[in-house]
């Protein structure tokens, strides 16, 4: 039987041979369903449409929700029913924020209220200890978390690019400098907060959505789900070091592109080489390989991948079966982060899609 699944069994598997992307899965044996995870930053926003959403769009994508019958759950509760091998119902999704703009609390908050709808504020401490222009205080924090609507998890405390190493900075000094900004800010958290925020299960997302493998290590070491920015669904199969979140914008925001990704289904994959997404002038561009879990659901045949900057790109299928597959861009990337995306339809013709997003970055 394959070997499967939860952090907690994560050394056993790796010591039984399984493969660092099943030790690293977030569901268990039994676990059922899918959800999708949305990510904001800013509400209203106007000056920043790349990192906000128009609120006449925010409104109608809680309309669209509410009117097609979608369950909102906490991120914690998707992320804890997939650990306990629970049941996700149909057409569950879960509304995160990062970086606790004020535009969360004047704005998202009581639009939230309105539906009775949870949402989880991924917080960047220094910021608001710092009394930045344009960020929540610890009080309002309060306030909403006395709603019992919203919950508080690590964004980091600097919010700085973690993923990256300063020029004369080496591993060791790196890792432990990671360690104490993750460590700083569950501190905080905790501190201001109610006691429990944030402690089972403990969540992270990585500022930006960037990672590497060692960061993604240290996150583990310190007990954390670690969420990304790349696009896709979670199901028992994701990557618990590295969570898909789609990202919702004033370019992403219109309710019809809202609704494509609320059906969204994830990609079944059984394991994605590399890992890494840290790309070198060797891996550049980066060719990706891909083996699927077996599925009577996906139609491979109509599988699609995209490049950041450059459209489609060519699936090459590995065997007869169409269970591997791979993909290498035909063009470098730049400098900062790209994605590869992969989507094939459902064979029920129902339009919707499964999805699975890589994420490349490029210092």
């Amino acid at each position: 039987m394959r070997k499967t699944l939860g952090l907690a069994l994560a050394a056993a598997l790796i010591s039984a041979g399984a493969t660092a992307a099943q030790a690293a899965e977030v569901g268990r044996d039994g676990a059922a369903g899918s959800a999708v995870v949305f990510i904001y930053h800013r509400f209203g926003e106007d000056a920043y449409p790349s990192t906000s959403i128009r609120l006449e769009q925010f409104e109608a994508q809680l309309d669209y929700l509410e009117t097609h019958d979608y369950t909102v759950w906490p991120v914690e509760r998707i992320v804890d029913t997939l650990r306990q091998g629970g049941e996700i119902p149909e057409r569950t999704v879960a509304l995160t924020v990062d970086d606790a703009y004020a535009s969360v609390y004047e704005e998202a908050f009581p639009r939230l209220q309105e539906h009775g709808w949870p949402m989880t504020v991924f917080v960047a401490t220094d910021p608001v200890d710092s009394g930045r222009s344009g960020y929540m205080d610890w009080d309002q924090m309060r306030e909403m978390q006395d709603s019992g609507l919203v919950r508080f998890a690590n964004h980091s405390a600097s919010h700085d690019y973690l993923a990256r190493r300063g020029d004369d900075e080496d591993p060791a000094a790196w890792a432990e400098r990671m360690r104490a900004d993750l460590a700083r800010a569950q501190r905080r958290l905790q501190a201001e907060l109610d006691g429990d925020t944030n402690t089972e299960p403990k969540l992270l997302a990585y500022p930006y959505g960037e990672y590497r493998p060692r960061l993604a290590a240290i996150a583990r070491e310190a007990g954390y789900i670690a969420f990304g920015q790349h696009s896709g669904a979670i199901g028992p199969r994701s990557d618990a070091r590295a969570l898909p979140r789609f990202p919702i914008n004033e370019q992403f925001g219109d309710v019809d592109d809202f609704a494509l990704r609320a059906k969204s289904l994830p990609l079944p994959v059984a394991d994605v080489q590399p890992f890494d997404p840290v790309l070198t002038a060797d891996s550049n561009p980066p060719r990706m390989e891909i083996r699927l879990a077996a599925s009577q659901e996906v139609a491979t045949g109509r599988l699609n991948c995209f490049a950041s900057g450059q459209g489609r790109v060519a699936v090459e299928w590995l065997d007869a079966e169409r269970t591997r597959f791979a993909v290498e861009a035909e063009e470098a990337f730049g400098e900062g982060r790209a994605r590869y995306n992969c989507t094939a339809p459902h064979r029920d013709g129902s339009g919707r899609f499964f999805w699975y997003s890589q994420q490349w970055l490029r210092y």
